[in-house]
């Protein structure tokens, strides 16, 4: 215990052991979802499901592992919700990708996630993106999410007519996502731990009378990882149009992840005087290093997760919550016949919440400045009407760059927005032609 209490710090930061074991415990549970929804996702993509789990659960451990014991951070790690959509249905399914070469991508993305950090311009990177596109961003990929989970559970269908229009809400799967919808907002709202997990095996129990699902069992050894490890193409990666795919990863990694672990430090009172932790770089690198292993593996960007925020309500203060956060998910590799039973329409309530959570985003932006307003507009509606992140991000900037250059406002905008529209407008130039 005296070891513990030296190398986490846990007296200096007014914690304890027990405390810290509890915290870890309650992270795992509000982020343990991500077992079941990471693998049906990217299952999406072509990859092999049973793989997938082991690489969500491995890669998750590895970055959580090295988040708690480098950096001395409560915060857990997991293939990210967004980026994994991304990958499956705006890299490899919407841009023809090999799901090898998307890998690729992934890990080009983490190398210069982790020279930003170690160069301390990450920080830099962000006060240079305007305010009203970094609010824009989750706001958009939450639509995009929403669009996912309503064609998963059956409740959104295409139409010749009009796109999109109303599935056959006569039919199991959408009536069971409904009801697992319902029971992740009350228990949520009655601050239930784990409310997420609680509602997507709500539905998985209730398929197997309704829906004519088939048990395969709880626990057994952990299927092969061979199939995704070190299966990642840089090559590929590279020869199907690197820039565009590895601008929006590493994008889309840097708001969530910074803004992640700002939020939860600013929760657990890691920050002085609204100055970040001096231990934050740590967690920044071990952020960055978190995805090149998670590419290795065989997932999508890891990332630091925002449900961490469960835990230091629940009193985690130091690395020892992410450590016991890390030890539950190598646990979960042997629950993987569990993961395998589970339904899409059941993970689709999971991912409407999370949509829905981060819709409340848009409440940030300053609506009476429309060269700011419109451009996050833009933003967040072009990434589900076009399937793809990587059309919203790229609109939004060339919009806002364009609005303020004809408004007469371009000393507002950085050097660095400047670059980013002018890639942005080049590919998008570049694709047309």
């Amino acid at each position: 215990m005296n070891f513990l209490d030296n190398y986490f710090k846990l007296s200096e930061n007014g914690s304890n052991v027990r405390t810290e074991v509890l915290a870890g415990i309650t992270t795992f549970l509000t982020m343990a979802y991500i077992i079941f929804v990471n693998p049906s996702i990217l299952g999406d993509a072509g990859m092999p499901k049973d793989a997938v789990f082991v690489a969500t659960c491995v890669a998750a451990a590895i970055g959580t592992l090295i988040m708690g014991l480098y950096a001395n951070f409560p915060i857990g790690l997991a293939p990210g919700m967004g980026l994994n959509a991304y990958f499956a249905y705006g890299v490899v399914k919407g841009m023809g990708f090999p799901w090898e070469a998307a890998l690729g991508a992934v890990f080009i993305s983490g190398c210069c996630f982790l020279v930003v950090s170690l160069l301390r311009v990450r920080e830099k990177i962000m006060n240079a993106i305007p305010a009203s596109l970094r609010t824009a961003i989750p706001a958009g990929v939450g639509l995009f999410l929403a669009l996912i989970s309503l064609k998963n559970s059956g409740i959104v269908v295409s139409s010749p007519a009009t796109f999109v229009t109303m599935g056959n809400l006569h039919e199991p799967a959408p009536i069971l996502a409904i009801i697992g919808f319902l029971v992740i907002v009350a228990l949520d709202r009655l601050k239930v731990t784990g409310a997420l997990l609680i509602g997507i095996m709500t539905v998985t129990v209730l398929s197997f009378f309704f829906a004519g699902n088939t048990f395969n069992g709880v626990v057994s050894m952990p299927p092969s990882i061979e199939p995704t490890v070190f299966k990642l193409d840089i090559i590929g990666a590279i020869s199907h149009g690197l820039l565009n795919v590895v601008l929006v990863f590493f994008l889309v990694e840097l708001f969530d992840a910074t803004g992640t672990l700002m939020g939860v430090a600013q929760r657990a009172g890691l920050m002085k005087d609204g100055k970040l932790p001096p231990t934050m770089n740590k967690a920044l690198l071990a952020d960055s290093g978190a995805i090149i292993a998670g590419s290795v593996m065989g997932t999508s960007s890891t990332t630091a997760f925002i449900e961490s925020a469960a835990g230091v309500q629940a009193g985690g203060r130091t690395g020892l919550t992410a450590v016991t956060v890390a030890v539950l998910f190598l646990l979960a590799l042997f629950i993987a016949p569990l993961a395998g039973v589970v339904p899409a329409y059941a993970t689709a309530p999971a991912l409407f919440f999370v949509a829905c959570l981060m819709l409340r985003e848009l409440a940030e932006i300053n609506w009476s400045e429309t060269t700011e307003s419109i451009p996050a507009v833009i933003t967040a509606l072009v990434m589900p009407f076009t399937y793809s992140i990587a059309n919203g991000l790229a609109l939004g900037f060339i919009s806002y760059a364009a609005l303020k250059l004809l408004t007469g406002k371009h000393k507002e905008v950085s050097g660095m927005i400047w670059g980013i529209a002018g890639v942005f407008l080049f590919k998008t130039i570049y694709i047309a032609g």
